[in-house]
């Protein structure tokens, strides 16, 4: 196969017509919570929230957070004056924690530089914290009509098909992101932008396409080649390694659970933890060494395991009931079950906390 767009393939088909694609929009686009109706302004603020929030995440896990953070931070100058704590707490759940610290540092680098009001411009908006490409040009284009093409997976998987890209992905995005730029229409850019994420979400899916519902199926190469599902290429996934630990979840008397708060850098950055060993390739070779305290901790014939994006984790717990009276030693405090809510607890610490 060759290692580019197949250039006789595509030089016989027509080209794609943003006309054709927005026509389709108009008739089938989704109703989101984020997404005014027809013929309305977006808000930026509702634009940049959703954006953030669906990096990496699906839309139905999206819509709860997104309505509750609306609810409890309408504007970005609320967002921007709530502690970090209360975003991690609100965001728990919902993965790839650095999002919701980025959000943060965003909406309070916005109200501080910007009088609150988000920049129009993709290089303005890149100068802001968290902010990358992609939602740069998302926000350009959905909230200020911006000629911008954010390349998400939806944007990559259509653009690929189109016009027959071999090179695998992610050496690809590059050439996709230049394809991309030549689909954009003169006029109605943030309903371009949200009419290609649409299509790449119900039509152009990655598996079992329904090709004979597309707009564009006339000047779609790999259509034409017959194997639309063979784009967008992608390269072979490295294995990911396995760290081992232990978690020692010390419980009260009156059932409060001895936690810390992580480093605000790196993984799980802020969020609240009950005390563990370093997650480790082997685990470590003295885990009681790490231990909150001392006390008669017994290990549970139990192993909480969690996929991160870059390793699996399991985590074996170690359990250990102590006094009413119990101090938490330096660092770490104690959360009765009734306080849970209100804690940074990331999914892999509930799963932990299931077994207090």
């Amino acid at each position: 196969m060759p290692a580019a767009a197949n250039p006789a393939t595509a030089d016989a088909l027509s080209r794609p017509n943003p006309a054709a694609l927005l026509a389709w929009y108009d008739r089938h686009r989704r109703r989101l919570p984020w997404r005014a109706p027809p013929g309305e302004r977006q808000d930026p603020y509702r634009v940049f929230l959703s954006e953030i929030m669906l990096q990496q995440t699906t839309v139905v896990t999206v819509a709860p957070y997104y309505a509750a953070f609306l609810r409890r931070w309408p504007d970005v100058h609320a967002l921007a004056g709530a502690p970090l704590e209360e975003v991690l707490s609100a965001w728990a759940g919902l993965g790839y924690y650095a999002r919701a610290r980025n959000l943060h540092a965003c909406a309070k680098a916005v109200a501080e530089r910007h009088g609150g009001q988000f920049p129009a411009d993709e290089a303005a908006l890149l100068a802001l914290p968290g902010i990358g490409p992609y939602t740069a040009a998302a926000i350009a284009a959905i909230a200020f009509e911006r000629s911008a093409a954010p390349v998400d997976g939806n944007w990559e998987r259509v653009v690929a098909r189109l016009f027959a890209v071999a090179d695998p992905l992610p050496k690809a995005r590059q050439k996709l992101q230049a394809l991309a730029l030549t689909l954009l229409p003169p006029a109605r850019h943030g309903d371009f932008a949200q009419a290609m994420m649409d299509l790449g979400a119900t039509i152009c899916t990655p598996r079992k396409p329904a090709c004979a519902l597309c707009p564009w199926q006339n000047p779609c190469a790999a259509r034409a080649e017959g194997a639309p599902e063979r784009y967008p290429v992608k390269a072979a996934k490295a294995a990911r390694p396995t760290r081992q630990g232990v978690a020692f979840l010390a419980v009260r008397a009156d059932g409060a659970v001895l936690v810390r708060s992580r480093s605000p850098k790196g993984l799980l950055g802020g969020m609240t933890e009950v005390p563990s060993t370093p997650w480790e390739s082997g685990g470590s070779a003295h885990p009681s060494a790490h231990a909150p305290f001392k006390v008669s901790w017994t290990a549970l014939n139990a192993t909480v395991t969690h996929v991160f994006s870059h390793f699996a984790l399991e985590l074996q717990l170690w359990r250990a009931e102590v006094s009413a009276d119990a101090l938490a030693p330096d660092g770490h405090r104690w959360v009765l079950p009734s306080g849970f809510d209100d804690e940074a607890f990331p999914s892999v610490m509930r799963k932990v906390l299931a077994y207090a």
